[in-house]
């Protein structure tokens, strides 16, 4: 029993690290802070609603200005960490805010400091 115990901190703390890594660049905490309301920060897309599908990867782009090589990478950071979910719609990928997750790593980081 001790050592499932110990396994579920282990991870605990993984996750934590992984979105505190994630949290530590200014081009992601922006692609987190304009999710937050998407439509208020980006245009209507073609395809897919922006709050209940989440925003076109290459609007992200655009508004961050850089490529979409770039923002995949910093999307994919943050996919990994658990603070955004990715969805395909036709040929597109569409991020959202994983609210969920962000609000336990939030309760996780408040317990230990």
């Amino acid at each position: 029993m001790l050592d499932i115990l110990l396994g579920i901190w282990q991870n605990v703390n993984m996750e934590v690290e992984q979105a505190l890594r994630a949290l530590a660049n200014d081009r992601r905490l922006q692609i987190l802070e304009w999710l937050k309301r998407p439509r208020a920060h980006f245009r209507p897309q073609v395809d897919g609603d922006l709050v209940k599908d989440g925003v076109c990867g290459a609007l992200i782009a655009e508004k961050l200005g850089v490529s979409q090589p770039t923002v995949s990478e910093h999307l994919k950071i943050l996919a990994q960490a658990g603070l955004v979910r990715a969805k395909r719609i036709k040929q597109w990928t569409f991020y959202k805010r994983d609210e969920a997750q962000i609000a336990a790593i939030k309760a996780t980081i408040l317990k230990k400091v």
